[in-house]
């Protein structure tokens, strides 16, 4: 190949900033449906949302590839880079509770049965994560995201990833966690709580391994954050009344509350 040749393609002069972001697509695809001053605010936190789910997303399968083939430094930089994305979805939350429940009820009928429980981007990280519910795919096929999210549902989660990688290293992870149903939720195994408990015993000598359960703890304290704050702002803008799309609103949410992603690398710190 010669020395001058370039895999980028060659920089187009009349690019600017407008269009490079695409700017006239992205700023107008905020069209509420009624003159509501508050609707505007409510389009663009979901949206956003959705955008900083994409990334996440990004990064997720990113760390997940780089765990399969015992690469974790890279890993540990998308990993991180998680947790500030998850940082500013939680914020959102913040400025969303600046809406009062007056401001919502005048618009709130124009959403008719839209829920942010069919966000197809959000139910493809919780599965990614490890939150595998079979029972909610149905509802998403008539989504563009449909098949996404059944490639997620199919696939290792980056915990079912990460006690492959502890079993290459040598740890007597058993092989039906190894090879299992994929679509069927992860249940805590102390078998799996005792090689988890050998690293963090000992993490001088097993550093990477120690960090990158940690930087698994890490997501999962943000997404019970951004649950919490989602729960808070629900409760505070329409109270206990059930959610568009007939969702059953904030003690849905609690319930969530209570669901782990990676068992054994919270349980550990009892014993320790």
């Amino acid at each position: 190949m010669d020395a001058t040749d370039k895999t980028e393609a060659p920089p187009d002069e009349a690019m600017d900033y407008g269009g490079y972001l695409r700017l006239p697509q992205l700023l107008g695809a905020q069209r509420p449906l009624t003159s509501e001053h508050d609707e505007l605010l409510f389009v663009i936190i979901h949206q956003t949302s959705e955008l900083w789910l994409k990334l996440v997303l990004h990064e997720l399968r990113g760390a997940m590839a780089r765990i399969a083939v015992d690469d974790l430094q890279p890993s540990f930089k998308m990993l991180a880079r998680m947790g500030r994305i998850q940082a500013q979805m939680i914020s959102a939350w913040e400025i969303l509770a600046t809406m009062t429940p007056f401001d919502y009820a005048r618009f709130r009928r124009a959403l008719g049965s839209s829920s942010g429980f069919q966000s197809w981007q959000y139910r493809e990280f919780e599965y990614l994560l490890g939150a595998k519910d079979a029972s909610i795919l149905e509802a998403h096929r008539p989504n563009q995201g449909y098949a996404a999210l059944e490639a997620a549902l199919k696939s290792p989660s980056i915990y079912d990833e990460t006690l492959r990688l502890l079993a290459r290293r040598g740890f007597a992870i058993p092989a039906d966690r190894l090879d299992r149903d994929w679509t069927a939720p992860y249940l805590a195994d102390p078998r799996i709580e005792a090689a988890w408990l050998t690293i963090y015993r000992d993490a001088e000598s097993w550093w990477d391994l120690y960090e990158l359960g940690e930087k698994l703890v890490d997501v999962e304290y943000r997404f019970q954050q951004w649950r919490f704050a989602h729960v808070k702002t629900v409760e505070r803008i329409i109270g206990f009344k059930r959610g568009t799309a007939g969702s059953a609103g904030v003690s849905y949410l609690t319930r969530a509350l209570e669901r782990r992603f990676f068992p054994e690398l919270l349980d550990l710190r009892t014993v320790i």
